[in-house]
């Protein structure tokens, strides 16, 4: 069992919080860690048509066993609920505080529900991090199985492949398929296929809306889909220079593991090893941050006359250029980074991030480190 870095805050809060994240990265464990008096799951049919056929069942229930914590799991099946849940918190002279959890941020929108800002406070949840990792994260086996807790754990890697093609093939086809989300599921699934591949490219939506025989607002729409069912989501370019740049966004998975079961390959080969990597790297930074609750922002940085860093991440108002480098760091390495810097003296730091598991500073400053390491140095 690995402690999550979020369950102290979570149990700290003094409100009541919606905690969001794809599924199977834990979110259900965490909640119910916190021991609450009263547990609702809406994933359970059962469960669902209760409260779905029954608005007033979750205050009878309050009233009934007058808890002090209460937990609704998979909050987006219903966003009805959160009226009562407002209406609660609104009225009621000593109302519980609740722990929601949910995996489609679409759904909840889409159902009108209200959030109840400065009410509720929003979390964001991803897979495992370094730091929970006691900074000795395996990259080798995230590259491959990625960062959900039960494959990253899992001791059988034969099991851990499976788990991520069930994720692949159950979820993210037949679970979008039951949130509604779509209604041409094959459409969708050829969609999969074809947008796999180009993950962590620049995309170009033209051709991929040709490959997989949709229109291009179909493309976006189902690009929209991924993103608001946090399944991958959009990198687009740092354009805060006047360098001439290339402004096409670039896709990424949330997780390696996620990407590799949909090309159902989890071979780290020398033709995929290096697009592997930056995947890791990518969702490392987005799990820790979301683990220290820490907003982030990533983007690209490629000019039209080829000056690239992989990654450009602001946080806690300082920027750091991130190149990606599976193997060993040489002098090359650091030509787009030294580019960038002229474009953008403002930079922080500059960093490659790299499986070397030493801690170098080059001659021109730059800092050159494994990915556990990278963690230390952004301070998630």
């Amino acid at each position: 069992m690995v402690s999550r870095i979020l369950e102290k805050s979570l149990a700290q809060s003094p409100k009541s919080v919606l905690l969001i994240g794809p599924r199977q990265v834990g979110k259900s464990t965490l909640l119910k860690n916190l021991k609450p008096d009263l547990a609702i799951n809406l994933s359970s049919e059962a469960e669902f048509y209760r409260f779905s056929s029954n608005p007033d069942l979750l205050s009878s229930l309050i009233r009934g066993s007058d808890p002090t914590t209460v937990l609704i799991d998979e909050v987006q099946r219903l966003p009805s609920i959160l009226n009562t849940v407002q209406a609660i918190l609104d009225d009621w002279p000593s109302p519980p505080r609740f722990f929601l959890s949910g995996s489609s941020a679409r759904k909840l929108r889409r159902g009108g529900a209200n959030l109840l800002p400065g009410r509720i406070l929003t979390y964001q949840m991803g897979g495992l991090s370094s730091a929970e990792l006691d900074y000795a994260l395996d990259i080798q086996k995230g590259m491959s199985v990625g960062f959900l807790p039960q494959p990253y754990l899992e001791t059988d890697h034969a099991l851990a492949e499976n788990l991520m093609l069930d994720y692949a093939t159950t979820y993210l086809v037949e679970e979008i398929q039951a949130e509604a989300l779509t209604r041409d599921i094959q459409g969708f699934s050829r969609f999969l296929r074809i947008i796999a591949p180009a993950s962590g490219l620049i995309l170009d939506t033209s051709k991929l809306a040709k490959k997989a025989h949709v229109s291009r607002s179909t493309l976006n729409r189902y690009l929209d889909i991924l993103e608001d069912t946090l399944i991958a989501r959009r990198v687009f370019s740092f354009t805060d220079t006047d360098a001439d740049v290339i402004r096409h966004p670039r896709l990424f998975f949330f997780d390696p593991g996620v990407y590799n079961g949909l090309l159902e390959n989890f071979t780290a080969s020398l033709d995929r090893v290096g697009t592997l990597f930056e995947h890791a790297v990518y969702a490392q930074i987005l799990n820790s941050a979301k683990a220290a609750h820490t907003p982030v922002n990533i983007s690209y940085f490629r000019t039209r006359g080829g000056t690239e860093v992989d990654f450009i991440v602001e946080l806690r108002g300082k920027i750091y250029a991130i190149e990606a480098k599976y193997g060993h760091v040489n002098a090359a390495d650091i030509r787009g980074l030294n580019r960038f810097r002229e474009y953008y003296p403002d930079v922080f730091k500059s960093i490659i991030v790299s499986t070397e598991p030493s801690r170098l500073v080059l001659a021109d400053g730059t800092v050159a480190c494994d990915i556990n390491l990278l963690m230390k140095e952004l301070a998630l």
